[in-house]
This record gives C-alpha cells, sequence and structure tokens, in this order.
C-alpha cells in the first residue's frame, strides 16, 4: 500500500518533465518530505475542453483521498487512499474514474513500514523510504474523482472537491520482504494512453497496469519520526546507517 509519500519538486520542473500544456502558476505546494492522506498532491491529467477533440495535459492539485462523486460526504476519503490494480475496474468507487479520469501523482518516494518480529500485540516496525534507483521523479498511477459540496452554490469556489487515489499492485520480488503490496509506478512509454480520457475499454486500460522490470526502486530504511505527520524535511527521506539502524531496532 502506500499511506505517505515525499513531494518536492518544483511545478516548473513537473511541466517539463511531463510535457504538461495547461498549469496555473499561482497553484503551488510548498515541498514536503511526509505527505498524508487528505492533503494535497500534484497531479498530471488531461481533459477534454467543452466542444474540443484532443485532450490538453495539465498540472492540477489534487485532495489525496478519493471521495466518489455519489458520496454523501467527504468523510469516507481517508479510507480511499489506495485503489488495488486487480480490481479496479469492478469497484463502485473507483470504475468511473478508472474509466474516464486516471491521472499520474509525481513523487520522490513514498514510506512504507515493515512489521518486525517480536513485541506482542504491537509488533515493532521499521519506515522505509522507497524510490527511484536513479534519483527521478516516481509516476505513480491514479484516479481522480469530483465531488459536489451541495451546502454551496455551484460557484462558489468550494462547491467542486477533486480527489485522487493512488493504484496499488503485488510489491516486487524485492520489496515484498517489507510489505506485501506498493504502489504502482508506470513507463513513461504508457503515460498517454493512461491520461488520455477517450480510452474507456478495461479490456485496453488494464493491460497498463503493468509496472516496469523489478530494478527501478530503492528502499532504504530511515529513522521513525516520519510516522509522526507533524514532521516533516529532508532528514526523514536520509537513509539510516549501520549503527543507526542497529541503535533503532534495539
Amino acid at each position: 500500500m502506500c499511506g505517505r509519500f515525499a513531494s518536492t519538486n518544483k511545478p516548473e520542473d513537473l511541466v517539463e518533465i511531463f510535457g504538461v500544456e495547461q498549469w496555473d502558476p499561482a497553484e503551488t505546494l510548498a515541498p514536503s518530505w511526509n505527505v498524508p492522506p487528505t492533503r494535497p498532491a500534484f497531479a498530471v491529467l488531461e481533459r477534454l475542453p467543452k466542444g474540443g477533440t484532443r485532450p490538453v495535459r495539465q498540472l492540477r492539485v489534487l485532495r489525496w483521498g478519493l471521495v466518489p462523486a455519489w458520496a454523501k460526504s467527504p468523510e469516507s476519503a481517508v479510507k480511499m487512499i489506495n485503489a488495488r490494480a486487480e480490481t479496479i475496474h469492478e469497484k463502485p468507487s473507483y470504475r468511473q474514474a478508472f474509466a474516464s479520469r486516471r491521472c499520474i501523482i509525481p513523487v520522490d518516494g513514498y514510506f512504507e513500514w515493515q512489521t518486525l518480529p517480536g513485541g506482542g500485540s504491537r509488533p515493532p516496525k521499521q519506515p522505509y523510504f522507497v524510490s527511484r534507483a536513479d534519483g527521478g521523479v516516481l509516476a505513480l498511477a491514479g484516479v481522480y474523482e469530483f465531488w459536489r459540496d451541495r451546502s454551496y452554490p455551484a460557484d462558489h469556489p468550494e462547491a467542486w472537491l477533486v480527489t485522487c487515489s493512488i493504484v496499488t499492485t503485488a510489491a516486487e520480488e524485492t520489496l515484498a520482504p517489507i510489505h506485501e503490496r506498493m504502489p504502482l509506478f508506470l513507463d513513461p512509454a504508457t503515460f498517454d494512453d493512461w491520461l488520455d480520457p477517450r480510452l474507456s475499454d478495461p479490456d485496453e486500460l488494464l493491460p497498463l497496469l503493468v509496472p516496469p522490470a523489478p530494478g527501478a526502486l530503492l528502499a532504504a530504511p530511515v529513522a521513525a519520526a516520519v510516522g509522526s505527520i507533524r514532521n516533516d524535511g529532508p532528514e526523514l527521506v536520509r537513509p539510516l546507517d549501520a549503527e543507526e539502524l542497529v541503535t533503532t531496532l534495539f
């Protein structure tokens, strides 16, 4: 799964990396090394202009934690941060978004906690930061949805909430000892089809949910401080050396 990630890239850099055509320079986010659910995050998506035939690639700020269009309130968002690749096309909460509202959530990397032996009913957990081995941006597959807040008039700036969820898949062999699931990151060759809202057939879309070959990711143990959302800084992603790791575990 993915319950925390780091996002420190400047929007100008994301625009260049992902070939974004439209974005609002005023819609920006401060760098964060500890993004939790329900916080805003950058997302790359494509929308068809009214009356247009070609989708326009955009960089937007969405809230992490999907709220289905039919939900009575946005309170379910904290539980819907991940969508399983194996069933995303079937689940009522995700299937419409999967069909026409797919996105890429660009991150530096994500955190995962490995459950360690011992500790009785509350076994200790060691956090890891997982990032691309080459240091590049990790393009996580996502879906997004619009939710209408009926307590506001339609033209109110808070009338619409746009939320997203990260697609997960079975962990690759090198990461499975840490956790059985991992966020699904996309190969650049699949970006265009994944983002294209004109593609809606699950038979065409599901083959895109195949992560690149194992070996592209690097997992490093980090300090337990990342467990608190009050902590935020580059020290959270610094790998522990052998002596620090022994001190942390014992």
